[in-house]
C-alpha cells in the first residue's frame, strides 16, 4: 500500500477545505458539545410542530390529483421547514428557491473540482455562496437586532457569540449550512426509501399501520397531532427508521482526521496511520457486517428488536459517531417519524414507477420515486 493511500487525493482536499473546511477542523470536543446540547433541544421543540407543515403538504400531494416525485417533494417540504426553524427563511416572501440551492448544492458536492461556469462543481460553488449569502444576512440581522428574534436556532447561537470563546459568525454559518445540508438530504431520501420498501414488503406497512392506530386509539381528541411522548413510544417506527436508515447509508462515509499515529489491526497488521492524515470511516462496512446484522441486504425492520444499545452504538452510524454525531441528527428522525404517522393514518397511496436506487457517489433514484396519493375516507 502506498504511504499516501489513507489520506485524500489532492483535489478532494482542495474541494473539502473550500467547502467544509471551519466544519470538519473546529466541529469537535466542546465545540461540538456547545452546538449539539443547544442545537438538541431547539430542534427538538422544532420537531414537534413539524406536523402542521406535514399535513399541509400531503394533503396538497393528494389534492393535486397527479403522480408526483417522492424524493423531490420531500427536499422541497424539509427544505423550507429546515431553513425557516434554522434561521427564520420565510419561503412565501423569499425570492430564492431554497429547496432548489440545496439541491445544486449537494449534486455537485463530491463532483471532480473544476471550477469553470458549465461544471457540476461551479455551480455547487454557487449555490453553496447563495446559501452562506443567505444565513450571513439572517445573522448581521440578528446581532444587530436580537430583540427580532424568532426562537430559532440561529437565536440561539447569537446568544452564544459572546459567550462561549469558541463560537465564531463563520463557524455559525457552517453549522448552520451543515444541519440543514444533512437535515434535509437524510429526509428526503428516507422518505423515498420507505415508499421503495412498503411497495416491496406490504408486511411492514401492516405493522406500522398497527402501531399507528394503537397510538391514535389512546386519544381523547383522535385529530389531536402527535405529541413528543407518542413519538417516543413508536418502537415498530422508529425500528422501521433505523432500517431504512441502515440501507440507505444516505452519506457514503464519515470523516476523521488522526490526532495521532494510529497502529493499524486490520488486513495489513504493523501498518501505522499517520497523525495529522484524514481517515474516511465507509459506514456501510459496519451496517451491513454480516457478523451483527443477520442477513444484511434484507431490509427487515424486526430485526432490531434483537440489537442491543450498545451493538447500535458501535455499528450503526447514520448520522456520524463519537463526539461528532450530527447535530440535526434528532430532528431528521423526528420528522420522519411525524411524516410517516400523518401518511400512515390518513392517506393511502400506490407506487406508480421508478425506485431504483444508484450512488454517485451519494444516494440517487435513477428514474424518480413516483406515487399516487389519496386521502383515506
Amino acid at each position: 500500500m502506498p504511504n499516501h493511500s489513507l489520506d485524500l487525493p489532492s483535489f478532494h482536499q482542495e474541494q473539502n477545505s473550500k467547502i467544509w473546511a471551519s466544519v470538519l477542523d473546529e466541529l469537535g470536543g466542546p465545540a461540538h458539545d456547545n452546538i449539539v446540547g443547544p442545537t438538541a433541544q431547539q430542534l427538538h421543540l422544532s420537531a414537534r410542530g413539524s406536523g402542521r407543515g406535514v399535513v399541509a403538504n400531503l394533503r396538497d400531494w393528494a389534492g393535486q390529483g397527479e403522480t408526483i416525485d417522492a424524493k423531490t417533494a420531500t427536499s422541497n417540504m424539509v427544505a423550507v421547514f429546515a431553513a425557516k426553524h434554522l434561521f427564520g427563511h420565510d419561503a412565501e416572501t423569499s425570492s430564492e428557491d431554497i429547496a432548489e440551492t440545496i439541491d445544486g448544492f449537494v449534486q455537485g458536492l463530491l463532483s471532480f473540482p473544476l471550477n469553470i461556469p458549465g461544471t457540476r462543481f461551479h455551480k455547487c460553488m454557487k449555490d453553496k455562496d447563495k446559501l452562506e449569502k443567505m444565513i450571513t444576512a439572517k445573522l448581521k440581522e440578528r446581532i444587530i437586532c436580537p430583540e427580532k428574534g424568532q426562537g430559532d436556532f440561529l437565536d440561539q447561537a447569537v446568544k452564544d457569540l459572546n459567550t462561549d470563546f469558541f463560537l465564531t459568525e463563520n463557524f455559525i454559518i457552517s453549522v448552520t449550512m451543515g444541519i440543514l445540508f444533512a437535515t434535509v438530504e437524510s429526509i428526503s431520501t428516507s422518505v423515498g426509501l420507505a415508499f421503495k420498501f412498503f411497495a416491496e414488503h406490504p408486511w411492514v406497512l401492516e405493522d406500522l399501520e398497527t402501531e399507528q392506530e394503537a397510538v391514535i386509539g389512546k386519544r381523547d381528541d383522535k385529530n389531536s397531532p402527535l405529541t413528543w411522548d407518542e413519538y417516543r413510544s413508536m418502537t415498530l417506527t422508529m425500528n422501521f427508521i433505523n432500517e431504512v436508515l441502515r440501507l440507505g447509508n444516505v452519506f457514503p462515509g464519515i470523516l476523521r482526521r488522526a490526532l495521532k499515529d494510529i497502529p493499524y489491526n486490520g488486513m495489513l497488521v504493523g501498518y501505522t496511520i499517520p497523525a495529522g492524515w484524514t481517515i474516511m470511516v465507509v459506514t456501510s462496512t459496519l451496517q451491513l457486517n454480516p457478523e451483527i446484522f443477520k442477513d444484511p441486504l434484507a431490509f427487515n425492520p424486526r430485526r432490531w428488536k434483537d440489537i442491543d444499545q450498545e451493538t447500535a452504538s458501535k455499528n450503526f452510524m447514520p448520522f456520524g459517531g463519537g463526539t461528532r454525531q450530527c447535530a440535526g441528527a434528532e430532528l431528521a428522525k423526528a420528522f420522519f417519524a411525524t411524516f410517516l404517522h400523518v401518511l400512515i393514518s390518513k392517506y393511502r397511496w400506490t407506487k406508480v414507477k421508478g425506485g431504483d436506487v444508484a450512488r454517485r457517489p451519494m444516494l440517487r433514484f435513477e428514474d424518480g420515486i413516483f406515487v399516487n396519493i389519496s386521502k383515506k375516507p
